[in-house]
């Protein structure tokens, strides 16, 4: 049970994840969390817990090597570096990751496939 990203990009991708924790812990509503390195045809499995038992949305951000980048309208501040904090938890230096919703209907493992 888990989001599994796959990488069907022929660059190196990193993968950022965002789902509604109310009342997260160090404030905020959404939790994030990024990030995963996937190899050109490599799948990973990410967030590992029953996603269907939490939320039915989630979110992600994904940025290829090459520049290329999977994204949408829910802009939030995000780490270059791994990070896994509550929504307004800001590093020394920030970027912006416009997060694309993920709707994974009852899904207990949903798999993200990442594509031209």
């Amino acid at each position: 049970m888990s989001l599994i990203v796959r990488n069907s990009y022929p660059s190196t991708v990193w993968v950022s994840a965002m789902w509604y924790h109310p009342n997260c812990p160090s404030g905020g509503n959404w939790e994030l969390a990024g990030w995963w390195q996937l190899a050109p045809g490599e799948a990973k499995a990410t967030l590992l817990w029953d996603l269907a038992s939490l939320n039915r949305y989630y979110a992600f951000y994904a940025e290829a090597a090459n520049g290329a980048t999977w994204s949408g309208p829910y802009n939030r501040l995000v780490s270059r570096n791994a990070y896994r904090w509550c929504e307004g938890i800001v590093s020394n230096n920030p970027i912006t990751a416009g997060f694309r919703l993920l709707d994974i209907g009852g899904s207990s493992t949903f798999i993200l496939n990442l594509v031209p």
